[in-house]
């Protein structure tokens, strides 16, 4: 593979809806660009970017894939991202990487639900963009509509640079609106057209279209609109020049037609690609993650091969034979094979022992890469996902992606001891490839908790833990952490007497126990005077009082919120010890427990739910019936937002529930609040539950 300088490098990223056509879009575009020898398709899993088994069985892209292709003297990476919402986090992740945004929609369906996410990525980045209509051969594709369809989401910035010639089964080739020349296909073949006169039938629409486009890109142009208004139009070179900027400063937005199947006008959009979209170091500069101090940073980097190295990790992939592979953007210097560099997210050094290009999932060697490239490497020793690597007398960091809360949690349980033994190491080899995973233990229910984005990306970690690490488990919805505390007081004896031949037991103390606020745990006071509890048996009546409450009263969940305070007691000389005072604080807080008006307390979840306008009526009311409170709406370009607060007993499996509500459209987020009393009847059966886990 012949080395790039960034001049000539193109990084894309293809974003959209799932089953848009992004993956057989990439692998018609890397036929046309002879980078493969066929014609990869998804139905028959024979695509360069989706090779993981999963995303074969499943027909569907799980995780980001990289891929290359030479074209016009220029090199592109293409950045294949999932769809799906559950897996829509792996295109953010793609977007430090590239410093442009191919946006496909499907030529039936227009913009859908994660098209409008990942729009917003992009819109966070401050990224240049073109929109693709793919599957323009399908039935009811339709240019009108799908037009329609973007420009009534994203606003008269989306142009079209191109017209469809036929539709559906008879789509053969475009119409460019920029050189206005027509280029016709054969359906299936090489993906390189042919040029010809626009159709008769054509004629005025494309017109219609160039002027249209013309007036566009001179819009917010000065200098260029000068000659529009002079001249009625602009020249070849003008508008050239003109729709790059344009689109460069996000002021306009090329809307382009293909079928990725049918292989029709992928050659056009790699032409759209080298020929408009900005160079891997037109990006200029990249701000770091400089600390409060600056802690002698810069605060940028030029992407320059003049610059010292520094490379940011954007993606680590966990492959069960060749170990840890790690994704990476140079952004300044250039990369040689076998280099030394620095990550100074860890303070230590790594080798770059065979550095590549990644071709999905084959790795083509290469001796170094330029900045503004992006390349791959296996088994570095310290490095994950948002690490920077560089020259050590040059450090820099650069900012992680902000990610979500994962919103779904599992309990997990492996099915026999064996998998006990390697369900650790095997999650946390899939926590390095996937950051919206996690794993973790809660210490009141003493369960194995795993949370990711909804039910099917939970699904898709653990047939990934038993292909690839051979570990069964099972998943159960997890328990919820209820609390126990107190409305009312209390003043109680504890005592505890027990004699036996020799010394016995002896340990007396007197408590006064009330609430505290929500929050506030537990405080404990000490008002002995005079000597009634020496001072070294304190400790001990505290100790029995902790113990006793993380055993819990009413259903065994600890009992948090309330105060102690140790105001009287008594001893003996020979029978009292430790022991004696930790029995009889516990004997003084069940006593206490049984007067001060014991209850039990819930998880109160902040919820945040985005739908379609259409289902926000429907999802009130599914909130009210799972005991929510509804804190507030807005509503943004077609969708709502609605915030509530709901019992986490009420949500365990609102991620599926959601997806059956909305068809699929809906998404939410939730996070911890605070705890509430459980209403009285709820109380009830979850202390009857309780005490039949207990076997009373």
């Amino acid at each position: 593979m012949k080395v790039y300088e960034g001049a000539n490098i193109r990084n894309v990223v293809l974003v959209g809806h799932g089953d848009a056509g992004k993956t057989q879009l990439v692998s018609a575009m890397l036929y046309t660009a002879g980078a493969t020898q066929r014609l990869g398709h998804v139905d028959d899993g024979t695509t360069v970017t989706d090779y993981d088994e999963e995303e074969i069985s499943r027909s569907m892209s799980i995780a980001l894939a990289l891929a290359h292709a030479e074209w016009n003297r220029s090199k592109v990476n293409f950045v294949d991202t999932p769809g799906f919402n559950m897996f829509v986090h792996e295109a953010k992740m793609a977007m430090p990487a590239v410093e442009a945004a191919i946006v496909v929609v499907d030529g039936v369906a227009g913009v859908e639900v994660v098209t409008d996410k990942v729009w917003q990525y992009a819109d966070e980045y401050e990224m240049p963009r073109i929109v693709v209509a793919s599957r323009m051969d399908r039935e009811r594709a339709d240019y009108g509509r799908v037009l329609d369809s973007v420009t009534g989401a994203f606003g008269r910035s989306v142009v079209p640079v191109q017209i469809p010639i036929g539709s559906e089964k008879n789509l053969s080739g475009v119409v460019d609106l920029v050189k206005m020349k027509a280029y016709t296909y054969d359906m299936g073949g090489s993906g390189k057209g042919k040029e010809a006169d626009i159709p008769a039938n054509l004629n005025e629409a494309a017109q219609a279209g160039h002027d249209k486009l013309v007036e566009m890109v001179a819009e917010g142009n000065d200098a260029l609109m000068e000659k529009f208004f002079d001249q009625g139009t602009l020249a070849p070179e003008d508008l050239n020049k003109g729709l790059r900027e344009a689109i460069r400063e996000r002021r306009l937005v090329p809307m382009l037609f293909a079928s990725g199947l049918g292989n029709i006008a992928a050659d056009r959009l790699l032409d759209f690609i080298v020929d408009y979209l900005p160079s891997a170091v037109d990006r200029g500069e990249v701000k770091a993650a400089v600390p409060a101090g600056g802690n002698g940073q810069p605060a940028s980097r030029k992407v320059s091969d003049s610059q010292p190295v520094s490379a940011f990790v954007f993606k680590t992939v966990s492959d069960p034979f060749s170990g840890r592979i790690t994704y990476y953007k140079v952004y300044s210097g250039v990369v040689k094979n076998d280099a030394t560099l620095q990550n100074f997210n860890k303070s230590t050094a790594e080798k770059l022992a065979h550095i590549s290009l990644m071709q999905g999932k084959q790795a083509v060697p290469i001796n170094e890469l330029h900045a503004g490239d992006i390349g791959a490497v296996a088994k570095l020793k310290d490095t994950v996902t948002w690490d920077t690597l560089g020259d050590k007398a040059s450090p820099i960091t650069y900012p992680p992606v902000n990610l979500p809360e994962p919103a779904i949690t599992f309990a997990i349980q492996p099915k026999t001891r064996a998998d006990e033994d390697k369900l650790s190491n095997g999650i946390h080899k899939l926590m390095e490839e996937d950051p919206m995973l996690r794993f973790f233990r809660d210490e009141q229910t003493k369960e194995f908790l795993i949370a990711g984005t909804g039910q099917q990306h939970i699904e898709v970690v653990v047939s990934r833990l038993k292909k690839r690490y051979n570990t069964e488990v099972n998943l159960q919805a997890p328990k919820v952490p209820y609390r126990e505390t107190i409305r009312g007081k209390a003043d109680v004896q504890g005592r505890h007497k027990k004699q036996t031949g020799g010394h016995g037991q002896f340990g007396d103390c007197r408590i006064k126990m009330e609430p505290l606020p929500r929050g506030a745990q537990f405080e404990f006071v000490n008002e002995i005077f005079g000597g009634a509890i020496p001072k070294n048996f304190i400790p001990a009546v505290e100790k029995g009082i902790v113990e006793a409450a993380q055993r819990g009263f009413l259903a065994g969940f600890p009992v948090v919120d309330f105060k102690v305070i140790l105001y009287d007691g008594s001893y003996h000389e020979v029978d009292s010890n430790e022991l004696s005072f930790k029995t009889a604080g516990r004997i003084a807080f069940k006593k206490a427990m049984e007067i001060a008006k014991p209850t039990l307390l819930e998880p109160i979840m902040n919820v945040e739910i985005t739908v379609p306008d259409e289902f926000a009526g429907s999802i009130m009311g599914d909130l009210n019936s799972r005991r929510g409170r509804i804190q507030g709406m807005d509503n943004k370009g077609g969708k709502t937002v609605i915030k509530a607060v709901v019992p986490m007993a009420e949500m365990l499996t609102y991620g599926t529930d959601l997806t059956s509500m909305t068809q699929g459209r809906g998404s939410f987020s939730m996070e911890m609040d605070h705890y509430d009393i459980v209403p009285a009847q709820q109380q009830e059966k979850i202390i009857a539950a309780a005490k039949a886990a207990r076997g009373e």
